[in-house]
């Protein structure tokens, strides 16, 4: 596929000299699957797997699959529904097949992907749709695809617990199951006993927003069999997702969740598990103990899958800061992994990149589950959209070279090189009604909800790779207070518009198809196009906090605190301006404190700490 790879001709020491100086003068494998699929391929070693088994004649089944805890507290242990699509071809000539996995509660309330598919099935209770396209493009290439119901959704027993113990072994008691470690059984309750005889253990998990979370959970148990996770705008700690910094993200906690995407069968038995996670989960930010048993980080060392991570840059449900606290952890810890970073929003990279999507991810598996040299984990590691449709690549992520750079606030709104004068100050009132996208439009002029300090024009490209964070030291004039911290590219763009419905995407009339298909499961999707706006400043990190973390304030105090920046690889280009602006309550995503205070900004304390790629 073609790449639009920036060529740069500045040594990167030359380059960082010449903005820093520019500034400060303007301002101051695995063998056992190889061999079998060599076998398959007349002794030779394939180069892709292709497709030669009918998807016609898949068996479709359902089983149910012992999890080993009680979660509803039935007295017997909950059963959770699996659906399965795989090569009848392969089992009758007893070959078996690696599986393709995405465990999700939204398979009966809310759909998959952006048609919002639904299971499916017919008269007698077997499986009809499989939602997506993963068992109409990967099931004739010799792979089983399993659908899980995570407990207490849809046909599964036991309730959701949210990210917590009873939804990770759903899913780690399905790759037991395939590995001959867990129980099935042909019913949810009595049966026969069903086994995975066609599987070869190797499993790749795959999912999207709460399904890629599943993914990483599963996956930082360390549990065998499990080769590779494709998390998509997935989460990796829960405290994150409903708060930052103390401050909180939405008016509701997990419960409401909960409520959500359970049965209506498990809603009559799961009031007490409800009633744990509002009690786990108090609305004043603390961390408690059910956030640290939802923080998938701190067991990233357990992880023995490789990574596959995909997520948008301007994703406001599931924010850039799950991906790069996930990232940087497996990094520490050596795992094999690779990203593809968009400028979209919440969305899936079937519908922003589709035929290269489906070329990466078919190559991925093949390698991961399949055990074929085609080298994709050697290709370059991170794949980053730079402007709607225009992708470069980098060897690896962050860019070798990359370097921390200051800048800090000085008086009359500039951005500069050096610490302000002692004394110089800064004010701003909240005003919940306001945005950072409010703010940035009026990054010129000052208005009385913000404090934006901007660069001259920068004399070269400046390229943003990872987390930045915002040191601050602000002084209240009421009891409470919340910050928000947005680093902004000042000029002219053209990008995807994620705050639109369609999060950068508009979906278009006809459908292209990925695979093979029937009248109950075509395979085919509608076609989506990228969704565009003209900018004249474009938000790329941004971070909140609430300053007293739930304790009161003391009116007329200094306070000091770093608020962390969501990870971002953004480009100012040159004859832009990249700005700072420090505020309240961001409007629209993150709750407002309980009073509304003026905030006066200690300008010698303060600074921004920037990863700085060549």
């Amino acid at each position: 596929m073609p790449i639009h790879q920036r060529v740069t001709r500045i040594p990167w020491t030359t380059l960082l000299v010449a903005v820093l100086a520019a500034l400060t003068t303007v301002l101051g494998a695995c063998p056992g699957t190889a061999r079998a699929a060599t076998a398959q391929h007349g002794g030779k070693p394939p180069g892709e797997s292709r497709p030669v088994y009918s998807y016609d004649r898949a068996v479709r089944e359902s089983v149910w699959v012992d999890t080993g805890i009680d979660g509803d507290g039935d007295g017997r242990t909950d059963r959770v529904a699996v659906d399965i699509i795989r090569p009848r071809e392969a089992a009758e000539q007893g070959r078996r097949v690696p599986v393709v996995m995405d465990a999700s509660p939204y398979y009966a309330c809310c759909g998959r992907g952006n048609e919002s598919q639904l299971k499916t099935y017919d008269a007698q209770g077997n499986p009809v749709q499989f939602p997506l396209y993963y068992d109409n493009y990967f099931v004739p290439r010799g792979y089983a695809v399993a659908l899980v119901d995570l407990t207490g959704t849809n046909r599964s027993d036991g309730c959701t617990d949210i990210g917590g113990r009873s939804d990770v072994q759903s899913a780690r008691a399905v790759v037991d199951w395939l590995n001959g470690r867990a129980h099935g059984w042909s019913l949810r309750t009595g049966g026969h006993p069903v086994r995975a005889g066609w599987s070869t253990g190797a499993v790749g998990m795959i999912g999207k927003s709460y399904d890629g979370t599943i993914a990483n959970a599963v996956a930082a148990t360390g549990v065998r069999g499990l080769r590779t996770i494709v998390p998509i705008g997935g989460i990796s700690s829960w405290y994150d997702y409903y708060f930052s910094q103390g401050a909180a993200l939405y008016d509701g906690g997990p419960e409401q969740l909960s409520d959500t995407v359970e049965s209506s069968a498990a809603r009559g038995r799961c009031a007490a598990v409800r009633q744990r996670l509002v009690e786990g989960a108090p609305r004043n930010g603390d961390w408690t103990a059910l956030w640290s048993a939802r923080d998938y980080v701190r067991d990233a060392g357990r992880v023995r899958a490789s990574v596959f991570a995909v997520h948008g840059l301007q994703d406001l449900n599931v924010r850039t800061k799950h991906f790069g606290q996930w990232w940087d952890a497996l990094a520490a810890h050596g795992v094999e992994r690779k990203v593809w970073l968009s400028t979209a929003g919440h969305v899936d990279p079937f519908d922003f990149r589709r035929a290269e999507w489906v070329d990466t991810l078919h190559r991925w598996f093949d390698h991961y589950l399949l055990g074929y040299d085609n080298g994709v984990q050697r290709e370059p590691m991170a794949d980053i959209e730079r402007a709607p449709g225009r992708w470069t690549t980098d060897r690896v992520w962050p860019p070798r070279g990359t370097r921390t750079v200051s800048l800090y606030p000085e008086p009359g709104q500039a951005l500069g090189v050096r610490p302000a004068p002692r004394g110089a100050t800064a004010e701003f009132t909240d005003d919940p009604r306001r945005s950072e996208t409010d703010w940035a439009a009026q990054i010129d002029r000052s208005t009385p909800d913000k404090a934006g300090f901007v660069t001259q024009p920068l004399p070269h490209d400046l390229r943003v790779s990872g987390s930045s964070a915002v040191r601050l030291t602000v002084t209240p004039s009421t009891e409470s207070a919340h910050l928000s911290a947005v680093l902004v590219d000042v000029g002219p763009a053209v990008i995807r518009n994620y705050a639109a419905r369609g999060e950068g995407i508009v979906t278009l009339a006809d459908r292209d198809c990925w695979g093979s298909g029937n009248t109950g499961d075509t395979g085919c999707f509608l076609r989506t196009a990228p969704d565009t706006k003209r900018v004249g400043a474009t938000v790329f990190s941004r971070g909140w906090a609430d300053l007293g973390r739930g304790r009161a304030l003391e009116p007329g105090r200094p306070y000091t605190m770093t608020l962390a920046l969501a990870a971002t690889d953004h480009v100012v280009p040159a004859g832009h301006r990249l700005a700072l602006i420090v505020a309240g309550t961001d409007a629209g995503l993150v709750e407002p404190a309980s009073t509304t205070p003026r905030l006066t900004v200690d300008l010698r304390g303060s600074g921004v700490r920037m990863p700085v790629a060549p």
